[in-house]
C-alpha cells in the first residue's frame, strides 16, 4: 500500500514537472523495497564502517596507499578518545585551549568514517592544502605574533638572548640524534627529514611547518602533530626538567627590574633585525621577515587598525584553520603508524634537550655575572610565546611567593622566536 502511494504521488511529481517518463535514477530508486533501503541506510552509517572495517586502497593527493583494518576500525576510535583528551586537558586543565581546542576538534572529525572530511576533497583536506602544505599559515601567524610581541624585555636585559640561543641547543642535538638512529638502522631519515624533525625542538609550531614543508614534506603531517602538540604541553613538560636541573636556592633568585627602553629602540630593532638577516641569512627572511612586519607596524603607532587586525581578526582566524588543518592529520591511517610515533618521540627529546640547555646556560653565565639570572628563564628559551615565559614565572611564584619573573622572561622566550627562524634558516641553506 505504502509503495502504491508512493508511486501515485511520484506520478503526479511527473505531470506537473512537465515530463511523462521517470528518469533512471528514479526508475532505480523505485524497485527498492522497504527492506533493501534500510539495509542500506544501515550500511551508510558509522557504526557499521567501525564493526565492519576492513583494509582498503585509496588515492590522497595522487598517490595511491593502503589503509589497514585497524586504523579503519579500532584506530579510530582511540583516536576519538586521543580528540576528547585533548578536549579535557584544554577546558579542564586550561592548556594552551586556543590550540587543543581547534586541534582536537580536527581531529574527531578526521576520524569520522564514510564522510572523508581530511581527505582531498573534504573541508579539512582543503584547509590543510590552502595553508599548511605551501606554508603560508605559518607565515600570517608570524605576523600576527609580531603584531602581539613586545621586544622590551629583550632590549632591556640583552643578555637573556643567550638563553634564547641556548635552547636552539634541542634543534641540533636532535638533528643528530635523527641521523644516528638512522644509520643504526631504527629509522630511515634523510639529513632532510633529521632537520625537520630536529625543528620541533623549537617549540615553534609555525617554524615547524614552514621547514617541513620546505625540506620533508611527506613528513608534513606528523611534524606538525608534534610541534602543536608540546607546544601545549609546555605546562606538564617543562616543570619536572626545571626544577630537575634547578636548586630551590637558584629557582628563588629575584632579578633586578628591567630599565626603560625608549620608543625609537623599539622602532630601530625590527628593521636592524631584517637587514641583519637579509646580510647573513636569506633563507631565514620569510619567517623572521613576516615577524618584524608585525611588530613594526605596532611599534610604528601609526597604523593601528592594521596592528589590530593582525593582533586580533587574522590571527584568530588563521590560528582556527591551521589548528583545523593540523587535527586532520591525528586521523588514525596518519598518526598510528610507527614513522610519527617515532617522530613524536624524537620531538620530545628535542623540546626536552632545548628547555633543558637554557636552564644550564642561565645558570653557566651566573659564574661569570655579578647581577643573577633566575635559571629558571632559561626555560622560555624555547619559542613558545607567551606559554613557555607564563609556566618559568608559574615555577618562580611556587617557589618564593611574589617573585614576578614573567617579563624576564619573556626577554629569552622572544629571543627564542628569533632564534628557532634563524635555525630554519641555516637548516634550509644547508640541506635544501
Amino acid at each position: 500500500m505504502k509503495k502504491l502511494l508512493f508511486l501515485v504521488l511520484l506520478s503526479f511529481g511527473t505531470l506537473f514537472a512537465g515530463g511523462d517518463e521517470v528518469s533512471p535514477a528514479e526508475k532505480e530508486y523505485v524497485s527498492k523495497d522497504m527492506g533493501e533501503m534500510v539495509t542500506d541506510f544501515l550500511t551508510s552509517t558509522g557504526a557499521y564502517a567501525f564493526f565492519t572495517a576492513e583494509e582498503v586502497t585509496k588515492e590522497d593527493h595522487g598517490e595511491v596507499i593502503t589503509v589497514s583494518e585497524f586504523s579503519q576500525g579500532w584506530g579510530r576510535f582511540i583516536m576519538i578518545l586521543v580528540a576528547f583528551l585533548l578536549f579535557y586537558l584544554a577546558i579542564a586543565k586550561n592548556f594552551e585551549p586556543l590550540l587543543l581546542l581547534p586541534i582536537g576538534f580536527g581531529g574527531l572529525l578526521a576520524n569520522i568514517p564514510i564522510a572523508e572530511i581530511a581527505g582531498p576533497d573534504g573541508f579539512l583536506g582543503i584547509l590543510y592544502d590552502a595553508g599548511v602544505s605551501n606554508g603560508l599559515f605559518p607565515i600570517l601567524i608570524f605576523m600576527g605574533v609580531g603584531a602581539m610581541t613586545d621586544f622590551g624585555p629583550l632590549l632591556s636585559n640583552p643578555k637573556t638572548a643567550l638563553l634564547g640561543g641556548a635552547a636552539q641547543f634541542g634543534i641540533f642535538a636532535t638533528l643528530i640524534g635523527a641521523v644516528a638512529l638512522t644509520d643504526a638502522g631504527i629509522f630511515n631519515f634523510s639529513l632532510q627529514d633529521a632537520s625537520a624533525i630536529g625543528i620541533i625542538g623549537g617549540a615553534d609550531g609555525p617554524t615547524s611547518i614552514f621547514i617541513a614543508s620546505n625540506l620533508a614534506p611527506d613528513l608534513l603531517g606528523a611534524i606538525a602533530v608534534a610541534s602543536y602538540s608540546y607546544m601545549a604541553l609546555v605546562p606538564i613538560i617543562q616543570p619536572p626538567i626545571m626544577k630537575a636541573l634547578t636548586t630551590k636556592e637558584e629557582r628563588e633568585i629575584q632579578m633586578s627590574s628591567l630599565r626603560p627602553v625608549s620608543k625609537l629602540e623599539k622602532i630601530m630593532f625590527p628593521l636592524t633585525i631584517i637587514v641583519l638577516t637579509l646580510l647573513v641569512l636569506p633563507d631565514a627572511t620569510p619567517l623572521v621577515g613576516a615577524l618584524m612586519f608585525g611588530n613594526f607596524l605596532k611599534e610604528s603607532g601609526v597604523v593601528a587598525r592594521l596592528s589590530d587586525t593582525l593582533q586580533n581578526a587574522l590571527i584568530n582566524i588563521i590560528t582556527i584553520f591551521l589548528g583545523l588543518a593540523v587535527g586532520s592529520k591525528l586521523a588514525a591511517d596518519k598518526f598510528l603508524v610507527p614513522e610519527t610515533l617515532g617522530i613524536l618521540a624524537l620531538g620530545l627529546i628535542a623540546f626536552s634537550i632545548g628547555t633543558a640547555a637554557g636552564v644550564i646556560m642561565a645558570k653557566i653565565m651566573n659564574r661569570f655575572s655579578t647581577h643573577k639570572i633566575n635559571p629558571l628563564i632559561g626555560s622560555a628559551g624555547v619559542s613558545a610565546v607567551p606559554m613557555a615565559a607564563r609556566v618559568s614565572n608559574k615555577v618562580g611564584m611556587e617557589s618564593k611567593p611574589g617573585n614576578m619573573l614573567l617579563m624576564h622572561a619573556m626577554g629569552p622566550n622572544v629571543a627564542g622566536v628569533i632564534g628557532s627562524a634563524v635555525a630554519a634558516g641555516v637548516l634550509l641553506s644547508i640541506f635544501k
